[in-house]
């Protein structure tokens, strides 16, 4: 198989990102820049730029497409971005900054890295409010999902 590579500038501190479910948009965090930059696959282009947290480290949009969310290294607010709008739906209270971000499967559950309380918060999508903690090793980042066969 032959790949093309396309770059696509965007924000400065590009780390957090996520496709639609749809396949059509890319969404970038830009911690440096503290925006999102929403970008059209099929164009390879930006379709648009819209402001984001202090620290945009992390984003990723729900099962069904309605939300991004974007962690933020520097505050204790986790910023929840209507995908269709593109303006900010809600900020849902965290006890701590959060990094790493998660979809469960099923699509009624986040998770986000609450990396200085050795935690993970777990976020209720219906109601958009953290619902509980689960202690972790020191230090949490990254989250992945792992399904035993």
């Amino acid at each position: 198989m032959d790949w093309i590579v396309t770059n696509v500038p965007v924000g400065r501190g590009s780390e957090g990102f996520d496709t639609t479910p749809d396949g059509k948009e890319l969404w970038v965090a830009n911690a440096q820049d503290q925006t999102i930059s929403i970008i059209d696959i099929a164009g390879k282009q930006v379709l648009a730029t819209i402001p984001s947290t202090q620290a945009a480290n992390r984003l990723k949009i729900t099962l069904d497409g309605k939300y991004a969310f974007v962690s933020d290294m520097n505050g204790n607010d986790l910023l929840v971005i209507d995908v269709a709008t593109r303006k900010e739906y809600k900020k849902i209270a965290l006890p701590a900054s959060s990094e790493g971000l998660l979809m469960a499967p099923g699509g009624k559950i986040a998770y986000t890295t609450l990396n200085t309380r050795d935690a993970v918060a777990v976020i209720d999508l219906e109601t958009m409010k953290m619902i509980g903690e689960v202690k972790t090793g020191r230090g949490p980042d990254g989250l992945a999902w792992a399904a035993r066969k």
